[in-house]
């Protein structure tokens, strides 16, 4: 089998292994994101809170700390080139009572040490003006008004197509089994592909530890925190803001916020467990979400529910984020351990990574012709409507509305199959095509039978989202047999 030659490897195809793949692609590199899902966006990037946080909760001095406020920094500039929505709307942690009060200038403390702008300590009254849902209980509140919200497989798929667009290969649902570290370079074999790598990149998530020690380094261990959420209808709530209650040794605890697509969620429990696969939702768990819920805003309409999901983020057992080469082999640098705040820190710790392998001796020589901007899918639901009927002009298929919930065209979905969607929710990322209230009931086989038309794929071989999860198991009739 040829082995294909590439100078840096990005194993991992989440928000950070995506956005380190766009940063490279820069440079005048040859360069392959590799992940041993069929999709980008397939592990934590896909269910976590999608906050972009402003920075005071990370202990000064850390990579945390200062990689989250570069990337909140950066995330106008990224999400403006990559068509990724952001509101930056303002955080609250609230306090019910002195104790909470003590931690809030524990926080406002550490903010001011890590440079996070717009950081202030305000009376329950102020933080109700600003939030008219907050329980009345809450005495005061810190207020951080750089906290934002994005959609978080959104920027991962946006990283990933720009980084695509300049040259990028993507190898997806190919897992990592071996790497060989030899003079000439890592030989790494990923399902199917051989491939050499003048440096690996290690931003595997919860498995960047197992694909460590295929080189030997065991430096570190990963463990596996499950967080759970319940996603409300758009008519549960009309939030303003972002709302925290005081953070614990387990996270950053339970938080009520709106989402960029003007639904509302809670969420996320902290839980550890042994299989880095887990992503079942359990009902004690969603019983303390609701009790937690209530708590900081009791007038949420929580029988407004239409989906429970659970999201597992890889906690380091060095307490900070890993972004450094390996001691055993330097062409191997990590982006692991990235856990709460990650998605706030992606771009900036993809400009670490670029910096580290500089410092390498990687030739960094950057392309005239990058081009920064990609465009989403255009959007059916957000046109005038003389832009809608100019769609329809153009392609036809505008006029056929595939999901009613969020109002989604067959051209949209035809348009996200053409830039990599394989399954149903790959799909659903790209178009939110089954994220409605009816959550794909309606249009999921419909939804199908376009995948299977326009990929190629047979009916009996899709899936909901890749290995395991196929819709069904086969034909009942031929066609135009007599049912």
């Amino acid at each position: 089998m040829t082995t294909m030659d590439y100078d840096v490897a990005v194993i991992g195809a989440g928000v950070v292994g995506s956005a380190i793949a766009r940063e490279l692609s820069r440079y005048r590199l040859d360069v392959a994101l590799i992940d041993s899902a069929e999709d980008v966006a397939m592990g934590a990037s896909r269910a976590n809170s999608a906050i972009v946080h402003a920075g005071y909760d990370c202990v000064p001095g850390t990579l945390m700390a200062r990689l989250n406020v570069r990337g909140n920094e950066l995330y106008d500039s990224w999400c403006r080139e990559l068509d990724v929505p952001l509101k930056r709307i303002g955080t609250l942690v609230i306090a019910f009572g002195s104790e909470d009060e003590k931690e809030l200038h524990n926080l406002l403390d550490r903010g001011i040490k890590n440079g996070v702008p717009d950081l202030k300590i305000i009376s329950g009254d102020e933080a109700r003006e600003m939030e008219p849902m907050l329980s009345k209980e809450v005495t005061s509140a810190l207020y951080a008004g750089t906290g934002a919200i994005t959609c978080p497989y959104e920027m991962t798929i946006a990283c990933a197509e720009n980084a695509r667009l300049n040259g990028v290969k993507w190898l997806l649902g190919s897992p990592v089994t071996a790497i060989a570290p030899k003079e000439d370079g890592l030989y790494i074999t990923a399902g199917v592909y051989n491939l050499k790598a003048g440096y690996v990149i290690n931003a595997a998530g919860v498995h960047a530890d197992e694909v460590a020690r295929l080189i030997g380094d065991d430096s570190f261990s990963i463990k596996a925190r499950k967080g759970e959420y319940m996603l409300l209808d758009r008519t549960a709530a009309d939030l303003k803001k972002v709302i925290f209650q005081t953070p614990s040794k387990m996270g950053k605890g339970v938080l009520v916020s709106p989402t960029v697509d003007g639904n509302s969620f809670a969420g996320p429990t902290a839980v550890d467990i042994e299989d880095k696969e887990d992503t079942s939702v359990c009902a004690a768990s969603i019983d303390e979400l609701c009790r937690l819920a209530r708590k900081s805003a009791p007038d949420l309409n929580l029988r407004a529910v239409i989906t429970s999901f659970a999201g597992v983020r890889a906690q380091p057992s060095t307490g900070d984020f890993i972004i450094r080469p390996s001691d055993v082999d330097k062409r191997m640098v990590f982006a692991s351990g990235i856990c709460s705040p990650g998605l706030s820190s992606a771009p900036a710790i993809a400009e670490e990574i670029v910096k580290i392998l500089g410092d390498l001796g990687a030739k960094l020589d950057k392309k005239p012709f990058f081009d920064p901007e990609r465009q989403h899918i255009k959007a059916f639901r957000h046109m005038t409507e003389e832009e809608k009927k100019a769609a329809i002009a153009e392609s036809p298929l505008y006029g056929r509305i595939i999901c009613r919930c969020e109002t989604i065209t067959e051209a949209e979905i035809v348009e996200a199959i053409r830039r990599g969607a394989r399954s149903i929710d790959g799909v659903k990322r790209r178009t939110r095509a089954g994220m409605g209230r009816c959550q794909g009931g309606f249009c999921s086989p419909r939804v199908m039978e376009i995948l299977s038309r326009e990929a190629g794929i047979p009916m009996e071989d899709i899936t909901k989202f890749g290995a395991g999860s196929k819709l069904v198991v086969g034909k009942t009739r031929e066609d135009g047999e007599n049912a």
